[in-house]
């Protein structure tokens, strides 16, 4: 497997972000191929969707200004995560810890890194749909590509950021490995490979999450199964058997 990493223009509202990852593809001297999975960051998503929050606009709630006080947010940039969030779990200093569609992610997916300036960047209003139109769109330039659509995560009790899939199209995102057997023929009966976010870690190692200018990796011969009709849905887990969250209703 073969990771690339694709240095754009900085993406603005309206962009099409396809010719762009097509035409600086090609500036780097790399032509996108058949089965080769294109994968975009989110914020860049958001941003060419216009899904960009001017904060001078936004008007703090009183849980917002608790909220901020408590964790040292800047208040308008609470009421945003507020407001994005499904569910909030706590915090730490800079960094709420929610559940946004489904994913165990920071700041329900806002983020004020790599936005302008007073400004706050979101996650696509529907990553999965994201995922399909990419993918549609790459089909009418006659190229048949897996997309795959990713943020930065923590992991507990790991130091640093990995990435987790939040919208993908054209392969599968879990491997389920279930019934297989081990090297001593011991059956697997819990075992399942999340594909889409070993990906997606895997295009962040060259994506980069400063001011490298690569919201866009393209992953080539990746060990996945190709086809139509995958969903980022199958990647989840309900709350009552995942071996993390489901502590969370004992404390």
């Amino acid at each position: 497997m073969q990771v690339f990493g694709i240095k754009t223009p900085i993406i603005k509202p309206g962009d099409d972000i396809v010719t762009i990852a097509l035409v600086s593809s090609q500036k780097q001297g790399l032509n996108i191929e058949d089965r080769d999975i294109l994968v975009f960051s989110a914020k860049a998503i958001g941003a060419a969707q216009g899904r960009l929050v001017d904060t001078s606009k936004i008007k703090p709630s009183k849980e917002a200004m608790k909220i901020s006080e408590k964790y040292h947010l800047d208040p308008p940039f609470a009421e945003v995560v507020l407001q994005e969030s499904d569910q909030i779990l706590g915090g730490v200093e800079f960094a709420l810890a929610t559940i946004k569609k489904g994913v165990l992610v920071a700041n329900g997916g806002a983020d004020q890194s790599n936005a302008p300036t007073g400004f706050v960047a979101l996650w696509p209003e529907d990553p999965q749909k994201s995922a399909e139109e990419l993918r549609q769109s790459f089909k009418k330039m006659n190229l048949d590509v897996g997309i795959l659509i990713v943020d930065s995560r923590t992991l507990p009790l790991r130091m640093g950021n990995s990435a987790v899939a939040i919208g993908i199209s054209g392969f599968s995102p879990v491997d389920d490995l279930r019934g297989e057997e081990d090297l001593f023929g011991r059956r697997m009966r819990i075992k399942r490979l999340a594909v889409a976010d070993d990906l997606a870690s895997a295009a962040q190692l060259v994506m980069g999450e400063a001011s490298e200018s690569t919201p866009i990796a393209l992953i080539r011969e990746a060990p996945v199964t190709y086809g139509e009709g995958y969903k980022i849905d199958s990647a989840f887990i309900p709350k009552e058997e995942c071996l993390i969250m489901h502590l969370l209703d004992k404390y």
